[in-house]
């Protein structure tokens, strides 16, 4: 199941998330899967449950630092597209070069354009699946 961590309490070691099923969750921190790093707040986890408890919890990847923005990408591509922005923008420096050399022909500009589609369609989830992971 995943949800959002809606409290966590460093004093007690105890927090509480909020299940994508309506339902609330109380957890402590020795059911948090990573060594380092503490719950926070509006955090998107996923989880198991266990009588009314949220065990084995796991942080899901987000966007935050150093994460890429959707919404970025959509504008590098559609604004400077042509000039292969986006390309940079989401780490395919190698593809980016390409539509430096050839901005002049007009083809990256196309492909862009297509890739801007694209992107909009694309669910947040695939998003960050393939940028942000």
């Amino acid at each position: 199941m995943q949800g959002t961590i809606l409290t966590f309490q460093g004093e007690t070691n105890t927090g509480l998330i909020s299940g994508h099923d309506g339902n609330r969750y109380t957890f402590t921190r020795s059911d948090w899967a990573q060594a380092k790093g503490n719950p926070k707040e509006g955090q998107t986890v996923d989880f198991e449950i266990e009588e009314k408890k949220a065990i084995q919890i796991i942080p899901l990847k987000s966007q935050g630092a150093g994460g890429k923005s959707k919404t970025s990408a959509i504008l590098l591509c559609f604004f400077l597209g042509g000039f292969g922005a986006h390309k940079f923008y989401l780490g395919k420096t190698g593809q980016g070069i390409i539509y430096l050399l050839f901005f002049w022909t007009l083809v990256p500009a196309l492909i862009a354009f297509i890739e801007f589609i694209l992107l909009i369609v694309m669910k947040d989830d695939e998003f960050n699946r393939r940028y942000n992971d």
